[in-house]
């Protein structure tokens, strides 16, 4: 017979399984339908996500020239800046007296005398041997040298004659390269020559004939309001000392365990387990090695090398220097101090101006104090501001004399159906029988037969005769 799960007995689709987690071992190879993914988001046949209906964001440039007066430009006004004079620094002037060039160790530093320490490194040990070295190689003895006549050279005999006059070798750059001309070039850069116009110059702006001066109202100052202390005491308490209270309670006592002192009486064994295995073993010294004393030789030695005994001594002229001599520096003429710059340009007889050239101001300068009053505040007019007319229709009420009909849709077109009860929301589900649950914690039920009706029934028959 086959088995249901309470999810599959459900109809109303709200009814699952308590899942428990994964087990180590499964008993069977039946696959889990029933996810947590399943259970939360179901399957829809068609559905499309929704089209943002939000405009693209697309950046649109001005296409008209950009002004470049600012009101900075147009209401600045330059004023003179004076140098900030200097701090003058004092001069050094070094302490007097002698430097104390003691130091702390020189005072308790103790110089102790120390001994040559003794080399531990054994003197090295020079072996000689009587046999004679055999200084011929394996390669002398078994590789013979090969018989090779010499090759004639390929190379004309061209004798080389010196030239007879200095510096009379040619290089290829002066054999090959055929000296020509300079030829000017055409200059196409326009004369620097300063066009100078014949009109005298205007020294009117148009700041100067449309602006027109106002005056300037005194400044409003508000007088600062007097400081007036509480005449209340300052309470000093807080909402935690009002309302906390402690608690009543003892003090914690220690959990750590008395520290007992561990004292006995025993004498003290001096013996140990490595005293008692290990007996010390006789060691004899070792036996010192004396080195053979170095005997020197009686004859003498042979400083003759292959150079001196081949060398052919040839005789060579001495190498004669191309550099021509130095001339000497020192004259006995006395020194014309005259130069080009001396005699061509003469110091012009200059003298410093008292009075400042100074241009005459064409803006007159405020005298008194600076008022609080800008571009903006002196120009502004204010405009009534006019509201914007509102084209949205009117929210009245659409009235109507037909009175209102109560049939609907829904009124005309449903049908009642039967309301049923999903047999998994009972403990067991009728008509089921309760059969075992899985490593999973699927409960799983089987449909009851005639036979199981016929066993119930029974007993009830036996009690109603007795």
């Amino acid at each position: 017979m086959k088995r249901l799960c309470v999810c599959e007995i459900c109809s109303c689709g709200r009814h699952r399984c308590a899942h428990q987690p994964t087990a180590l071992y499964r008993k069977g190879s039946e696959t889990c339908v029933v996810s947590e993914y399943v259970e939360r988001f179901p399957a829809y046949e068609s559905c499309q996500p929704p089209k943002s209906l939000k405009p693209k964001y697309e950046y649109k440039s001005e296409r008209s020239r950009m002004e470049g007066t600012t009101t900075f430009k147009s209401d600045f006004i330059p004023y003179e800046v004076s140098r900030r004079p200097g701090r003058q620094q004092a001069d050094y002037q070094p302490n007097p007296g002698e430097i104390d060039l003691g130091t702390t160790y020189k005072q308790d530093f103790n110089p102790y005398q120390l001994q040559p320490v003794a080399p531990l490194r054994p003197k090295e040990r020079v072996r000689v041997t009587n046999g004679k070295l055999n200084t011929v190689p394996t390669y002398k003895e078994d590789f013979r040298p090969w018989e090779i006549s010499k090759r004639e050279l390929a190379k004309p005999d061209v004798a080389y004659h010196p030239p007879s006059g200095k510096f009379g070798n040619t290089t290829t750059f002066q054999d090959d390269f055929v000296p020509r001309g300079m030829v000017p070039r055409e200059t196409f850069k326009p004369p620097n020559i300063a066009k100078v116009s014949g009109a005298p110059f205007e020294g009117v702006t148009s700041n100067q004939l449309s602006y027109v001066p106002h005056p300037v109202e005194p400044r409003f100052v508000k007088a600062p309001e007097e400081y007036k202390p509480s005449d209340q005491p300052f309470l000093d308490l807080t909402t935690h000392r009002r309302d906390f209270q402690g608690l009543p309670g003892q003090m914690p006592k220690s959990c750590k365990p008395e520290r007992v002192k561990m004292s006995s009486e025993a004498p003290f064994q001096r013996s140990t387990e490595f005293r008692e295995s290990f007996q010390q073993w006789p060691v004899s010294l070792p036996q010192l090695h004396k080195s053979v004393e170095y005997v020197s030789p009686t004859a003498d030695m042979d400083l003759s090398t292959t150079t001196r005994t081949t060398y052919v001594k040839h005789e060579v002229q001495p190498f004669v220097s191309s550099k021509p001599f130095s001339r000497p520096t020192h004259s006995s003429a006395p020194f014309q101090g005259n130069t080009t710059m001396k005699e061509d340009f003469k110091p012009w007889v200059s003298a410093r101006r008292l009075d400042v050239i100074r241009m005459p101001e064409e803006i007159r300068r405020a005298s008194g104090k600076m008022e609080d009053l800008t571009t903006f505040k002196a120009h502004f007019i204010q405009h009534p501001l006019q509201p914007n007319v509102s084209y949205k229709p009117l929210a009245a009420p659409m009235r109507a004399d037909a009175p209102l009909e109560e049939s609907t849709m829904y009124r005309t077109e449903f049908t009642p159906k039967k309301i049923s009860v999903c047999p998994a929301s009972f403990e067991s589900p009728p008509g089921f029988l309760f059969q075992d649950i899985d490593e999973r914690g699927h409960k799983f039920f089987r449909r009851v037969s005639e036979q199981d009706k016929i066993q119930v029934q029974a007993p009830n028959a036996v009690a109603v005769m007795s």
